[in-house]
């Protein structure tokens, strides 16, 4: 469930000897450019200015932090993930290709929970990693030390999912092009905690299988906890941004606006924006 994006064009082909997990996340999962651009925009809207330092927590491939950082020659960026594996295959695949432009981010191998090396205008955790913290002291630490990061104005931006469908055991498969399918495995839920273990698996047309390619260990937070943590943590003001629909009325349009209320999907994908 939790992808904000539709498939990509792409005439390769994969199977699961030759495929790389990074890739076929990044094709499945990530959509850089619109997030980049929801970004700036709710930062422009709020504050009246141009955001210019960035920080991704939980960076991966830093594939946001690469975005960020060709939007201009003004703009600077800093991305933390603690595993160097898609730190280095970050490095190789977005920075170095864009020469001397590529130094003006900083993948920092690091704690997300470390201070930025400049206080940045805006600061995301993205994909629901964040939800690694499971106990609301954890979580409150965390969202305690983005707001004493940031910069005067900054916001903190993050992503949530959610609904009924949320807590089901399931699979959810969808088919990208390329010759893969992407699957969504929500392999168990404990209601009494919320906590939950997912997992991220690749399917190939020749029938070979990536089982648990990516695998995550999270506390489900709802919108109101992490709303309440947020203004606990020190924020002044806290919006949730729901997802528009096509003119179908069933489909996602990719579309973030303000609500108080959102709409009671089974399963939804959401913001919060959070103002310091």
């Amino acid at each position: 469930m939790p992808k904000k994006k539709s498939p990509r064009k792409r005439k390769s082909r994969f199977t699961a000897a030759t495929a790389d997990k990074y890739e076929l996340y990044e094709m499945s999962v990530q959509s850089p450019e619109p997030d980049v651009a929801f970004l700036a925009r709710v930062y422009k809207k709020e504050r009246g200015k141009q955001a210019l330092h960035f920080r991704e927590d939980f960076s991966g491939t830093g594939a946001l932090t690469a975005q960020w950082i060709k939007r201009s020659r003004r703009h600077t960026a800093e991305a933390f993930d603690i595993d160097p594996e898609p730190l280095a295959w970050g490095r190789e695949r977005h920075f170095a290709p864009m020469g001397k432009a590529g130094a003006r981010a900083v993948l920092h191998q690091a704690d997300v929970r470390d201070p930025s090396r400049k206080r940045p205008d805006v600061r995301c955790a993205q994909n629901f990693s964040y939800w690694i913290f499971m106990t609301r002291a954890e979580m409150l630490h965390y969202l305690r030390g983005c707001h004493e990061d940031l910069a005067r104005d900054g916001i903190l931006v993050l992503d949530m999912f959610g609904g009924p469908e949320a807590m089901q055991e399931m699979e959810e498969e969808t088919e990208q092009d390329g010759g893969f399918s992407y699957v969504w495995d929500q392999d168990e839920f404990w209601p009494v905690t919320h906590e939950a273990s997912l997992a991220i698996h690749f399917r190939f047309k020749d029938g070979s299988e990536m089982r648990n390619a990516f695998t995550y260990r999270w506390r489900l937070w709802t919108m109101p906890e992490m709303t309440d943590l947020l203004y606990e943590a020190g924020f002044a003001r806290v919006d949730p941004y729901w997802e528009g629909t096509d003119k179908d009325g069933e489909s996602g349009n990719g579309v973030y606006t303000k609500t108080r209320r959102g709409e009671n999907d089974l399963a939804w994908v959401s913001y919060l924006v959070a103002l310091k």
